[in-house]
């Protein structure tokens, strides 16, 4: 039988994963020099002395990598980080064809079916959704952070209403209610909740923080180039914002705040960023891995302007400590598409709102993007 069986699909979820399997190890070891290795290769975290970190009692890691190049190369990285801390992970191509996702199905059953403790890092996947009726023998769930979505999912969870993103428009599917009530405590489940987000989970649920312990234990401190570096996000991948409006947005933002870099969410689309890159002069940067990460390592600039996204929570406590200001830029509602859904507006505006109530990120205007 499967002791903890966690299930990623995601860098940011892995990462998340590791913070919470170091939480419970209770390692408090300070920061690595030199962690920052050659282009493509990061090395695995170390302890003062040089010696490997202690591996504690290992997770079995199902990872269930998303289509984008990006993401998938981000994985990669995190898998082999999972592994140097002496985790077991396997690999599941899922969304390759319907044939691959009957595959994995297939494999995971009875894993999922056999495991004491399910760790998930997103409980809107329609593929977790799917398997999770299977967790029979599973007395514990965990949900680590995956973002601004655990805010959601907290939301979804307190109401009692099916486990749908904010972002997706239609109706609920029969997974995502099955889901909402299977992550509601019981007498047979515990549930519990990882996160760094600003959230108060529903009566039973319990929660744990993120304190990042394991990045700031490992990585740092960052080399600061000064500059000024914009964080880029994939809400015009999502359908959310109108593309010539983000990109006009983006470049009145880049000249009022004299930004040089653009750091690229992973879902950002090639042509996009070429024309971003264009338009506005701006150096255009796929962070090899996550941006608490990346940021930690550096190079990173002195302050970072950030879109409603999750880094305006999660880098000002990876960062505590180093003078790197993050700033916060709302979203123009005017720029949203009109199959935006209606608790879009809302819901960007609460990221940035509760980032500055919290961690006192300060703000700069909303650039003005009219075509």
């Amino acid at each position: 039988m499967t002791e903890t069986l966690a299930l990623v699909e995601s860098p940011v979820q892995l990462l998340n994963l590791l913070e919470w399997a170091h939480s419970r190890r209770g390692i408090t070891a300070a920061a690595a020099e030199g962690a920052a290795g050659p282009a493509g290769v990061i090395p695995a975290p170390r302890r003062p002395g040089g010696e490997q970190a202690p591996a504690g009692p290992p997770l079995d890691i199902a990872v269930l990598p998303p289509k984008d190049t990006v993401g998938h190369g981000q994985l990669k990285l995190m898998a082999a980080l999972a592994k140097s801390e002496g985790h077991h992970v396997r690999w599941y191509e899922a969304r390759t064809s319907r044939a691959a996702l009957a595959r994995s199905a297939a494999l995971l059953a009875p894993r999922v079916a056999t495991a004491r403790r399910l760790v998930l890092g997103d409980p809107f996947s329609r593929l977790v959704q799917a398997i999770l009726p299977l967790a029979r023998s599973a007395r514990e769930v965990t949900v680590v952070d995956d973002g601004t979505a655990t805010m959601e999912f907290v939301s979804l969870l307190s109401e009692g209403r099916p486990l749908v993103r904010w972002h997706r428009s239609g109706g609920a599917a029969l997974g995502a209610a099955q889901a909402s009530r299977r992550l509601t405590p019981s007498a047979r489940r515990r549930i519990e909740l990882f996160s760094s987000m600003p959230v108060t989970p529903p009566p039973g649920v319990h929660f744990s923080v993120n304190r990042f312990e394991w990045i700031r234990a490992n990585y740092g401190p960052p080399r600061i180039t000064g500059g000024v570096d914009l964080v880029g996000t994939s809400l015009v991948e999502t359908g959310v914002v109108d593309e010539e409006r983000y990109l006009t947005g983006v470049a009145e933002l880049a000249r009022s705040q004299r930004a040089t870099r653009y750091l690229a969410h992973r879902r950002e689309k090639d042509t996009k960023l070429a024309g971003l890159a264009g338009l506005t002069g701006l150096e255009i940067v796929r962070p090899e891995l996550p941006l608490e990460i990346e940021a930690r390592r550096g190079p990173i600039g002195s302050t970072i302007v950030s879109f409603p996204s999750t880094v305006v929570h999660t880098l000002p406590v990876v960062l505590a400590g180093t003078g790197i200001n993050v700033v916060a830029c709302d979203v123009d509602p005017r720029w949203l598409t009109g199959t935006a859904s209606q608790r879009a507006q809302g819901f960007l505006r609460n990221v940035t709102s509760t980032a500055r109530d919290l961690h006192r990120v300060a703000s700069v205007p909303v650039p003005v993007a009219q075509l």
